[in-house]
């Protein structure tokens, strides 16, 4: 079986499932559960849910892209020879991971203004407006990020060979120059699986942002649930957003590494690289068979 149909068999079976299992809740006697509320909300989204599916995507890229950019630069600071370098970039990591990112929303959305040490303004980007509690959720989340993504991107360098930045010294290539054109496209093929990982757990993350007023898609679902009490049918339908979305980035992921891995013994479809079946669901069977 090949990596294409296999998905798609898979897709169709989970799809197949679930609304099996709605309808047999629908007619055996729940009368409480109404599915064309679930139905609803997936082929005909309101435009709120379809603004809040919007929103979860763009402050999802955007947080990782800052994420990713903020772990590049303390994954070297704290590799640096320069001391300070390393305290600040070991404290920055060590804040961020030690603490909840719950705790980190409310600390820096609420308490910094509450103390009168910062408040978030409104940006508008010409004709966009970016509100105060949307421009903060995104930076917090990608500052957050970014500390996780420092010691990914420091595994990454850490697995390039010493001989490739010696070899560029003795060409006269710069640090700087040594880092983009050597170390970094080779610590590529380390760091984008779990670069990818993280960006899955972004996209869920988001819904954290609830508690912050941002109306993503699940505070977008938790107040069309409160007005009609169909909690049941409307967060099954989000689960299934959810899980479109980050099914979707899965083929993408596997894509990007399949691309990165050309030329090496370590392709997503070889003996010792996970395939679609491993990275979702666990198994060994597409390492043993390839896709």
């Amino acid at each position: 079986m090949t990596w294409s149909s296999f998905s798609s068999s898979r897709t169709r079976r989970a799809t197949l499932a679930g609304c099996l299992v709605l309808m047999a809740l629908s007619v055996s006697g729940c009368a409480n559960i109404e599915p064309s509320y679930f139905w609803d909300s997936i082929f005909r989204p309101s435009p709120a849910l379809v603004n809040g599916i919007g929103l979860t995507l763009v402050i999802s890229v955007i947080a990782q892209i800052l994420g990713v950019i903020l772990g590049v630069f303390a994954a070297m600071a704290k590799m640096a020879k320069f001391y300070m370098f390393r305290i600040v970039s070991n404290l920055y990591i060590w804040f961020f991971r030690g603490t909840p990112l719950l705790v980190q929303l409310i600390f820096f959305v609420y308490g910094f203004p509450a103390a009168g040490i910062f408040k978030w303004p409104t940006v508008a980007f010409g004709p966009i407006l970016i509100p105060a509690e949307i421009l903060a959720g995104t930076i917090i989340l990608g500052v957050n990020e970014g500390a996780y993504m420092a010691e990914i991107v420091r595994a990454g360098i850490l697995s390039v060979d010493p001989g490739q930045t010696e070899a560029s010294k003795s060409l006269g290539m710069k640090y700087g120059q040594t880092m983009r054109r050597i170390v970094l496209p080779q610590a590529a093929r380390v760091i984008v699986p779990p670069l990818g990982n993280e960006f899955n757990n972004m996209l869920k993350t988001t819904s954290l942002l609830t508690v912050v007023s941002v109306f993503e898609l699940y505070n977008t679902t938790s107040v069309a649930a409160g007005r009609n009490y169909r909690y049941f049918e409307l967060f099954a339908a989000a689960a299934v957003w959810y899980l479109l979305m980050t099914t979707i980035w899965g083929f993408i992921q596997g894509w990007i590494e399949r691309r990165l891995a050309k030329g090496t013994t370590l392709t997503s479809a070889g003996p010792t690289g996970p395939g679609w079946r491993g990275r979702f669901f666990g198994g060994q069977a597409d390492s043993l068979g390839g896709h």
